[in-house]
């Protein structure tokens, strides 16, 4: 794996407006193209320490969902509750927004693994690669009933939290526990000023309820994708698993679950030990050789 290299084109940061929402971009480097998505609750700057290896060689885009970062979060009012198709569509969105219709390698964490790989069964002329790092996995899910009632539920509960200043006081350190959870490391690695910028704001909370209540319909719709629309026999796809290098029976499975889904998909299947889920901070080098790799 090439060590990260200084010199590559600067980053660009603007807005985007898709579908009536400012959403934060970063696009750097030169070369062919990738997209990076990041997991519930995280932001653009989580890719940070990956973004050094990958800038000498590709091309990369970075956005912040609706909510999180620094993008505006959607309207209050009817809007639709986040879907794997919608969120395939935002990615297409973006990269219309910058003028780049040139094949994409899209590269999902976490639960994006389940946007990048509906992005890739839609919308395959437009996808050179795909890679799963420690992505979902769901299988044969069954989502609750009530959507429309779930997703009212997850915006009151955080207005009602926003009302109560919970996200002003309790983001910032909440996002850090999480982290540091997530790692082998045990610690947050993303900028302190960034994390409390972004998560003390009622908006980074909305998103992340109104997503995690939408988590199992989303992957019952990836399975009816699945069945209806194949990935391109000559897809490059890579599923990245983590490995704490902990022998418990919750990282057994976990392994398990994510070479069933190389096995499912077709993937080339890779560990990277040790790492914790956020392989972005444990293993940066190791999620930029998965997207080098792909072409």
């Amino acid at each position: 794996m090439p060590s990260p290299q200084p010199g590559h084109p600067a980053a660009r940061a603007r807005f985007l407006r898709i579908d009536g929402v400012p959403l934060h971009v970063r696009t750097e480097g030169s070369g062919p193209l990738c997209l990076l998505s990041g997991g519930l609750g995280c932001s653009w700057f989580d890719w940070d320490l990956v973004v050094p290896f990958l800038t000498p060689f590709r091309s990369v885009v970075r956005f912040d969902r609706p909510g999180y970062g620094l993008s505006a979060a959607e309207p209050a009012g009817d809007r639709p509750a986040p879907t794997a198709a919608g969120e395939a569509d935002r990615i297409r969105a973006v990269l219309d927004g910058l003028g780049l219709r040139e094949p994409c390698t899209v590269v999902g964490h976490s639960l994006a693994g389940f946007h990048v790989e509906a992005f890739a069964r839609l919308h395959p002329e437009r996808t050179a690669g795909l890679v799963l790092v420690d992505g979902s996995v769901e299988p044969a899910a069954r989502p609750y009933p009530a959507p429309g009632a779930r997703d009212l539920a997850a915006r009151a509960v955080a207005g009602a939290a926003t009302a109560l200043a919970v996200p002003y006081l309790l983001g910032p350190t909440a996002r850090r526990v999480a982290a540091r959870l997530a790692t082998v490391r045990h610690e947050d690695l993303a900028p302190k000023p960034l994390v409390r910028h972004c998560y003390r704001t009622g908006r980074a909370l909305r998103a992340l309820l109104r997503e995690n209540t939408r988590y199992l319909d989303l992957a019952a719709e990836l399975d009816d994708l699945r069945r209806t629309r194949p990935l391109p026999e000559d897809l490059p796809v890579t599923v990245l698993a983590a490995d704490d290098g902990c022998r418990t029976r919750r990282t057994e499975t976990r392994l398990a679950e994510q070479r069933e889904l190389a096995a499912l998909l077709g993937a080339d299947f890779r560990t990277t030990a040790p790492a914790g889920h956020l392989v972005m901070f444990d293993r940066p080098d190791a999620v930029a050789s998965a997207v080098l790799d792909t072409r």
